[in-house]
């Protein structure tokens, strides 16, 4: 049954959703657990521990369950907010990684609370305004708050003209990330005891595409450049670092799709793992890694407009970034649905191409999509239902379930 999804799946899941409210999102549990497990695997040789990026999960109970199957290698959150970290915290969790910078007052509260309460966590940052609210903040309160440095691991193969990799931090070279280190020192209230070098041209950007040999073999070329020159470039980083007398906790990098060449780098403690426990439309297809599609969601077709088209009941959740078909979420189940190019996923109806030879589909069933990104779903959601042996043997609230949007 794991692995890539086959036609028997369909009528596994059309089944065990039968007679129940559509449109709705469901886990299936054996595969999430496989991922769990699958994941865990990659680092069996590398001693590394898994930091779970929270952001791609957005639902509690999940989460939980990525730490109970995946026993002791699975340790720490990689968190996208502060005030999601707060909410963590509350419902038990720990040592968490806030991947993104703020300096607004409310969160560097919430941060000092946090910190007062004994609790492991560390806000990113990356230049010296960072550093300097969050030591006003510190300081204030007789606290020491604590950094991760976020070192930008993009490939530059020509110097700036040609950037490869999102935009994030400016710190992008040895002497930067000194330099930063170096200004902390003299400042109260906080200090540095983590650094994050996530390489996100490799980890989220598919490499093993069919129908896209030629461009595929460019990017994984591409990629094995780019890993080469920034290991170098990470390791010298905490090198640097160490011999500033900066005792690092963690050094983080990596994500789903790298986490095997990420591994292998010897100065990492940790990589990061989210999308891989979901597999979303955008994480099928990696050279290195496999995952389990586990994650989905059902619309009901409710219209039969033309021979070859059903129409499905909503649809339209079309995930973040820069806009374009990939983005799109897309029927997988049964197989060789197509969307309509000039309708796509609407917001209140989507309708379908069928295949010649489809699996005979009535008014009333089901169509099972997935969304292009992982967590981008449980905004949609405020209930997953959750799958183990082909029938549902429970609900789970997502974030926003329990009453929670944070971005």
């Amino acid at each position: 049954m794991f692995g890539s999804l086959s036609g028997k799946d369909y009528y596994f899941y059309r089944d065990a959703l039968k007679d129940l409210s559509l449109p709705l999102a469901f886990i299936d549990l054996d595969r999430f657990d496989a991922n769990v497990s699958y994941v865990a695997s990659t680092q069996k040789k590398t001693g590394k521990t898994i930091r779970i990026g929270s952001k791609s999960v957005r639902c509690l109970s999940l989460l939980k369950r990525i730490f109970e199957v995946g026993g002791d290698c699975y340790k720490g959150i990689l968190s996208f907010s502060v005030r999601e970290a707060e909410y963590l915290t509350r419902n038990g969790f720990d040592d968490i990684i806030i991947a993104y910078p703020s300096i607004q007052h409310p969160d560097l509260k919430l941060l000092s609370e946090m910190t007062a309460q004994g609790k492991t966590i560390s806000l990113m940052a990356d230049c010296t305004e960072h550093l300097d609210a969050m030591s006003e903040a510190g300081k204030s309160l007789g606290l020491r708050l604590k950094a991760c440095i976020d070192v930008d691991m993009s490939y530059r193969p020509a110097g700036s003209k040609i950037h490869l990799g999102v935009r994030r931090s400016p710190l992008r070279s040895v002497e930067d990330v000194v330099s930063l280190a170096r200004y902390s020192r003299d400042l109260p209230g906080v200090e540095i005891d983590s650094i994050m070098g996530y390489e996100a041209h490799i980890a989220s950007l598919p490499d093993n595409t069919p129908g896209e040999a030629l461009k595929s073999l460019l990017i994984r070329g591409l990629k094995n450049l780019s890993v080469r020159e920034l290991t170098k470039r990470r390791d010298s980083v905490v090198s640097a670092l160490k011999k500033e007398g900066i005792n690092l906790r963690a050094v983080n990098g990596g994500g789903s799709g790298s986490l095997v060449s990420s591994g292998i780098d010897q100065d990492l403690t940790e990589v990061t793992a989210g999308s891989a426990f979901y597999c979303p439309l955008l994480f099928h297809h990696f050279k290195e890694v496999k995952f389990n599609p586990s994650a989905f969601f059902a619309l009901q077709i409710v219209r039969k407009p033309a021979p070859g088209i059903v129409t499905c009941h909503g649809g339209g959740y079309v995930a973040s970034g820069s806009a374009g078909r990939d983005k799109l979420p897309a029927p997988v189940l049964p197989e060789g649905l197509q969307l309509l190019p000039m309708e796509g996923a609407g917001e209140v109806q989507t309708p379908i191409m069928l295949p010649e030879a489809c699996t005979p589909l009535k008014i009333g069933d089901p169509v099972i999509f997935q969304h292009a990104k992982a967590g981008e779903l449980c905004e949609r959601f405020n209930e997953l239902y959750l799958m183990k042996n082909g029938r549902i043997v429970e609900k789970t609230l997502t974030y926003r379930g329990n009453g929670h949007s944070f971005l």
